[in-house]
């Protein structure tokens, strides 16, 4: 080691660590004095070096000229931060009272302050104004404007039930929860080198590999003292690794990981020097301050992979460790080229892991967080073949800040989540067998409409218009079993999950007895479980839910789970029976029912003419109500059919009547209105374009998506040109006499009252109203959720707090006579309170135990591969502008109708993280010929969307990183 890297680690052995600074804030009257002073006696009792900060006691006497205006205490708030961290720089804790509610304080100092706890104390208004009266000029929290911490370490409500002894009681279990500084915190963050050496031989849940460092000046200066230090330790005979040291990564202010090389593999002198002079030249000092730092290289290691303390997206308490055991390599992880990734989630409430490993890995996580003082940290490890556990990397963690919500909030969420599970297991007495599995992608799946956290009021009007009673009631109507009084949607915590059994309980038809019935609901339980990625195609992979023309070589699958001949025979005669009543013959269920969605189109347009004279909370419901009735009632009968109509085409395949090619030939050859959508905008005046498709919007439920006609200029530029036929023309698929003849011959053996014609003509008809109808409704639930804006802001409020509103307050003011504008803050406030932790928790796509709310692997889904072309391209998000699209590849959270405007660029392909097999993107994919991957799962989707470039082959069903 170099005489400066050797002084800078002398240095820092002998400095005094870090002391914690407690930043209690809150506004005037809120008790943080009180609070402060009882926090800094425990301290002490604590044997904590420990000093008390007041903010008044600090204007008062060292700043009496500060003003009151925004500026002027925001100023004066950072000064007291500075001078917090000079103290605790000193090794001293610090504890300082302030109200300083603003959030260029709360981001200096989590940026600058290594152990760092914020205290949000609030109180009631009249208890505030009694502790402490109005002072000269603006008051902060009534003239001016500040919001509360995004993120507190703690939250305390101070409104006189507790004493000030109880409050600081609780707020110690919270910092002794959140691991706050002890008298052991040693470590801190310097350059990468000088920070592993600091923890070389002091840790004890894994070791650190020695080093060599030095300044780039010094190799500049004298490169062979290096390598003759190398050479003396025995190292270069060895495979060595050359790291990065900068001044400017991995420390307090910025990560930059990644940036700066790291060079594997160097064996010898030369390949040494090589590699110095390669990481020489990319770091940024000119003067060459920066670091270089060697060490033995971990060869066949056993696992590594990396660790964040806390979710950097959502700031969960989860520990989230991503690892590879298949490569052999220290870096499969980091560079992303794990072939094999697996990514657990383990929340900081959960026991211990079984799995020795995962439990040896997250120890060292919480040792690491105990010697910094802090919970969000960002760990590269390794297991060595030896079975040692290596520390490779530690730096902080920047987490997104998800206010509202404490770290207790979310841990009493999940507890509730761990207990609805368990309650969901039970057996119910008005529904057939089958394990507790609860979905977020099967059968109406939530998470491709909603996505995985949607906001209160999305959520609810999909309940109201679809998972409470509606799809329970088409079900019915088309021959299944009465599921009338069951919801279909479960909410965790606000995320949206479908009960599973419930959903196979009602594909069973409903002439078929009982203990048929729950047998059949047990076999599609097994089938789940066994084969958890056909969770987004259970109607295709799991259930029988209609009849096809090889139903009965599926059915022989039952005979290995002990369904005898008899039992298979009556579940046949069953569906076929079913599915004739609902696709065949002109008065067929679903042919009543677009019936249905012509009458809502006359019913939206008398609407228009005549509700002018109606308040708009009655526009709003009667809009729903007619949404339901004539809108999502028919739809989800039309979507059933739409279903059994790529069954039976598949089937055609299947038994080789015919070609895959045909199959796509016949899906691409289909003029739904929304495949006409490119026609139309090429070919009609903007604003004829408009009235027909402007009330579409990204996210067909959410208040805060811009419709068409709102922002037109977001999703279109100038009339893009015409391409429509971009997968060439549509031609119809044509059979010839004896090809026709073979599927009639097919279709009576099969027991299905259709010869060819009628079955095509049916098949085109339920696929094509399915998109026809959902294009429908969703006019009527858009135009109500215009009227709601444009309600809510004339009683002040935005579309994002309308977002946190529920359907229910909305239906209680039409049917009451309350003020709107206090229930509905009453429905933001406490659906703004409920978000707050939704966004803070993550749950698998399928939950099978109460333990899952807990902990869990996410599973490396099966994406759908839509068609057989390929393409390659950029990839960008559905932010990117209308001109970044023409050649792009998309990648989409979900498969949401309203993102058909995408089509009017000429992409490339798309990439979807939710979506099924017969979501309506992946039909719009097969109608234009566009390659598509939909579903792709978390996993694989956030590979493929970090990725610049991508190159998609959908008929080898692989994609490609490209950079």
């Amino acid at each position: 080691m170099t005489q400066a890297a050797g002084t800078a680690a002398a240095a820092a052995q002998a400095a005094p660590s870090a002391g914690g600074v407690y930043w209690i804030t809150g506004l005037a009257g809120a008790g943080k004095t009180t609070l402060a002073r009882l926090l800094v006696a425990r301290l002490r009792a604590a044997a904590r070096p420990v000093l008390l900060l007041d903010g008044d006691a600090l204007r008062e006497r060292v700043f009496p000229d500060a003003g009151f205006t925004r500026e002027e205490r925001l100023a004066l708030a950072l000064r007291y931060a500075a001078i917090c961290e000079l103290i605790a720089a000193q090794g001293f804790d610090v504890v300082c009272a302030t109200i300083s509610l603003f959030p260029e304080v709360w981001r200096r100092n989590r940026e600058r302050l290594s152990s760092y706890r914020e205290i949000l104390l609030r109180a009631p208004p009249d208890v505030r104004a009694a502790r402490k009266p109005r002072l000269n000029g603006p008051v902060v929290g009534t003239d001016i404007e500040v919001a509360e911490p995004p993120s507190p370490d703690c939250v305390l409500d101070n409104d006189g039930s507790r004493t000030p002894e109880q409050l600081v009681d609780e707020l110690w279990r919270a910092l002794a929860r959140r691991g706050p500084p002890s008298p052991g915190t040693t470590a801190s963050f310097r350059t990468k080198a000088e920070t592993l050496a600091a923890l070389e031989g002091r840790l004890d849940t894994a070791r650190v590999l020695p080093q060599q460092c030095f300044e780039v000046r010094a190799w500049r200066a004298n490169p062979a003292a290096v390598l003759d230090a190398l050479c003396a330790r025995g190292w270069l005979d060895a495979p060595l690794i050359v790291r990065s040291s900068a001044r400017c990564e991995d420390g307090e202010r910025a990560s930059q990981a990644g940036r700066f090389p790291s060079i594997q593999g160097c064996r010898g002198e030369a390949a040494v020097r090589a590699a110095i002079d390669r990481i020489a030249a990319a770091l940024p000092d000119a003067e060459g301050r920066d670091q270089i730092f060697v060490q033995p290289q971990l060869v066949g290691v056993r696992e590594s992979g990396v660790v964040f303390t806390r979710d950097p997206a959502s700031g969960g308490r989860y520990a989230i460790v991503c690892s590879d055991s298949t490569s052999g390599a220290t870096d499969a992880i980091t560079s992303g080229r794990a072939a094999e990734r697996r990514t657990r989630f383990h929340h900081a409430s959960a026991p211990a892991p079984r799995a020795p490993d995962l439990a040896r890995v997250l120890a060292l996580a919480r040792e690491l967080c105990e010697r910094f003082g802090r919970d969000a940290l960002d760990v590269e490890y390794a297991i060595g073949a030896d079975g040692e556990l290596y520390l490779l990397q530690v730096r902080p963690l920047r987490v997104e800040a998800a206010g509202g919500a404490s770290d207790d909030d979310e841990a009493r969420a999940l507890a509730r989540v761990h207990a609805r599970v368990a309650e969901l297991g039970a057996l119910h007495p008005y529904q057939l067998g089958g394990a507790p599995i609860l979905g977020a992608m099967p059968d109406w799946n939530p998470a491709e409409v909603l996505g995985a956290r949607p906001r209160p009021l999305a959520l609810s009007l999909y309940r109201e218009l679809v998972t409470d009673g509606i799809w329970a009631y088409q079900r019915r109507n088309y021959g299944y079993r009465d599921l009338r009084s069951f919801p279909l949607l479960v909410s965790l915590a606000g995320l949206p999950y479908v009960d599973v059994r419930t959903s196979f309980h009602s594909f069973v038809p409903a002439d078929l007895d009982d203990a048929l019935g729950a047998r059949l609901v047990d076999e599609y339980a097994r089938r789940l479980l066994a084969r958890p990625p056909d969770h987004d195609k259970v109607e295709f992979a799991i259930v029988y839910s209609c009849a096809t023309l090889d139903l009965d070589a599926r059915l022989a699958a039952l005979a290995e789970q002990g369904f005898a001949a008899d039992d298979r025979a009556r579940i046949a005669q069953s569906l076929r029976a079913l599915t004739n009543r609902i696709t065949a013959g002109p008065r067929c269920l679903f042919r009543a029912d677009l019936a249905k969605i012509a009458e809502l189109e006359r019913r939206q347009r008398a609407f228009a003419e005549r509700a002018a004279n109606l308040d708009p909370l009655a526009r709003v419901y009667w809009l729903l109500e007619d949404c339901k009735r004539y809108g999502t009632l028919p739809f989800a009968g039309i979507a059933r059919a739409a279903f059994i109509a790529l069954q039976i085409l598949d089937s055609l395949v299947a038994t080789g009547l015919l070609e895959r090619a045909e199959r796509e030939q016949f899906l691409h050859s289909l003029h739904s209105v929304r495949a006409g959508l490119e026609r139309d905008l090429a070919e009609l005046p903007r604003a004829q374009f408009l009235r027909r498709h402007g009330h579409l919007r990204p996210g067909t439920y959410e208040i805060t998506s811009p419709r068409y006609d709102e922002e037109p200029q977001r999703y279109f530029a100038a009339h893009a040109p015409h391409s429509a036929a971009r997968g060439g023309a549509r031609a119809p698929l044509e059979l010839d006499a004896a090809r026709r003849a073979r599927i009639d011959r097919a279709l009576a053996a099969a027991g299905l009252e259709h010869d060819a014609s009628s079955l095509f003509a049916a098949l085109r008809d339920a696929i094509e109203g399915r998109e026809n109808a959902k294009h429908a409704f969703t006019r009527s639930l858009s135009d109500a959720l215009a009227i709601l804006a444009e309600h809510g802001r004339a009683l002040g409020f935005t579309r994002d707090d309308l977002s946190y509103a529920e359907y229910d307050a909305l239906r209680a003011l039409h049917a009451g006579t309350d003020d709107a504008r206090a229930v509905l803050a009453r429905s933001i406030e406490a659906g703004r309170a409920r978000h707050a932790i939704t966004r803070r928790l993550t749950l698998p796509p399928l939950v099978t135990a109460p333990d899952d709310a807990l902990s869990f692997e996410l599973p490396n889904a099966e994406p759908n591969y839509v068609g057989r072309a390929g393409a390659e391209g950029p990839v960008v998000g559905v932010g990117a502008r209308p001109e970044e699209l023409r050649g792009a590849i998309v990648a989409i959270p979900s498969a949401d109708p309203g993102h058909d405007w995408i089509f009017a660029h000429d992409i490339a392909a798309f990439v979807t993280l939710y979506g099924g097999y017969n979501s309506h993107m992946s039909i719009r994919a097969l109608e234009l010929g566009i390659p598509a991957v939909i579903g792709a799962g978390e996993v694989l989707y956030g590979r493929w969307s970090a990725a610049q470039r991508l190159r998609i082959d959908c008929a080898n069903r692989r994609v490609e990183v490209l950079a």
